[in-house]
């Protein structure tokens, strides 16, 4: 296999691992609350604490319960970061079950040169995330160009629990599920009431708030799994990357469901942004995975370049 081959795929995995961290900023359950309607006029009084517990925690049981939307998405990383630049991704997802379908572009996939795609299909469906790589990829793959990475597999074959939990959770993890992101705003200690907004013409409320990494840990249920040391490794390793915490905001329209959300990690070299506007809530979201025929996986490809030792 071709350097190029290597080199498209190394592109296209640090897209998707950036999808995968901004998705770590996920929370766990909520309370179901009541149904104060979001919307107001442009005069709305700013809300009580009260209020706003209503409206998200409303906004949380109707999105909960409508599974899938249809999203437009913008997630900038610092230059500083590797691979930083923008991604803009489109389409639908799901979250129960956890799905997706969407077309990504950007810098960040440009960056990695001439031969790198400069648009990617991404599915996620069964436990599997699948990479359209492109033409010139199946010209060099025996027709096929979709790249599979099967993390429930990966996970088994590696033989470590720890990396186990970790995959399987980053996995759970990756899918943008906006009834979390509203969970996580709920357990800020600095929430409050922005104002009466429009966002694609609607008129919405909207809300922010900020955590730090050690109230993200405490909410997130993804490390509920994790052994004391696991989890003081994890804390560790975020300490030593800089990871200082967490802004989320969100327009919750008239029906309570978000319209808009921005989530930012705060980092050293600057803020990792994810801007998602969300639509259609309920529609649907069929997502199948490519033929088999036209696939190739990951672990196959790691197995080669293990083969080329670690000199090449």
């Amino acid at each position: 296999m071709g350097m190029a081959v290597w080199k498209r795929a190394g592109v296209c995995l640090t897209a998707a691992a950036a999808v995968a961290g901004v998705a770590g900023c996920q929370g766990g359950d909520s309370d179901e609350g009541g149904k104060k309607k979001a919307g107001g006029s442009a005069e709305s009084a700013v809300q009580s604490q009260t209020e706003m517990t209503e409206v998200l925690q409303a906004a949380f049981k109707n999105t909960s319960e409508a599974k899938s939307s249809k999203v437009r998405m913008t997630m900038t990383m610092p230059a500083a970061v590797e691979g930083g630049g923008t991604i803009e991704m489109s389409g639908v997802q799901g979250w129960d079950p956890a799905v997706m379908d969407v077309t990504m572009k950007g810098s960040a996939l440009a960056a990695g040169g001439p031969d790198a795609p400069q648009q990617m299909r991404m599915i996620m469906v069964d436990d599997a995330m699948y990479m359209d790589m492109g033409a010139q990829m199946a010209a060099e793959m025996d027709g096929k160009r979709w790249m599979k990475m099967d993390f429930g597999a990966m996970a088994e074959a590696s033989g470590d629990p720890p990396v186990q939990k970790q995959m399987t959770g980053g996995m759970e993890n990756m899918n943008q599920d906006p009834s979390q992101q509203l969970a996580l705003l709920l357990e800020s200690k600095s929430l409050k009431h922005v104002g009466p907004e429009k966002v694609d013409g609607v008129q919405t409320q909207h809300y922010k708030g900020t955590l730090s990494f050690e109230e993200m840990l405490d909410v997130n249920k993804s490390f509920d799994t994790l052994s004391e040391k696991e989890r003081e490794e994890v804390v560790a390793n975020m300490e030593k990357a800089g990871l200082k915490g967490y802004d989320t905001e969100v327009w919750v329209n008239e029906g309570n469901y978000p319209a808009k959300m921005v989530v930012g990690m705060k980092l050293p070299q600057g803020t990792m942004n994810m801007t998602a506007h969300y639509s259609d809530y309920g529609a649907a979201a069929q997502v199948e995975a490519p033929p088999a025929k036209d696939t190739f996986d990951l672990a196959e490809m790691m197995k080669e370049l293990e083969g080329l030792g670690a000199g090449a």
